[in-house]
């Protein structure tokens, strides 16, 4: 069973937190400018009036280097954690982040082979049987 005076520093931590988020919401309503108008409901950009829509759509291509950026960024935590822990790992950690890294390694080569890392499509390799299929379809 739980003490409740034990829950004392858990109950003023929630406490504290409670009370941040009430002054970081509080502050600036009671302190900011309450005047509204077609000016006050544009964003500021410095003074650079704003273009097109703000749902535009982006090339799929953004998307996917945003997803090898977080994969091969994700892997330094797991390296970091590993150097941490270098001596009480041992040799087979050694060799556990040997295997890790190289993995790491091989995918960013297939990756960059295959052109998933170039903007342009003037360097992208393709296969035999896409070239057929391309051939076969603007054939017939």
């Amino acid at each position: 069973m739980i003490d409740p005076t034990s829950l004392w520093p858990l109950a003023l931590y929630f406490a504290a937190v409670v009370a941040l988020i009430a002054i970081m919401l509080g502050v600036p309503y009671i302190l900011g400018a309450k005047h509204k108008g077609k000016q006050a409901e544009q964003p500021f950009k410095s003074r650079i009036v704003g273009v097109g829509s703000a749902r535009s759509r982006f090339h799929s291509k953004f998307y996917l280097i945003a997803m090898l950026f977080v994969i091969f960024d994700l892997e330094a935590v797991y390296v970091f954690a590993w150097a941490i822990a270098f001596r009480d790992a041992g040799w087979s950690g050694y060799f556990e982040i040997l295997v890790f890294v190289g993995v790491l390694v091989a995918a960013l080569v297939y990756l960059w082979r295959i052109g998933a890392l170039d903007w342009g499509t003037r360097h992208r390799r393709t296969s035999k049987h896409h070239l057929a299929k391309t051939y076969a379809y603007h054939a017939g």
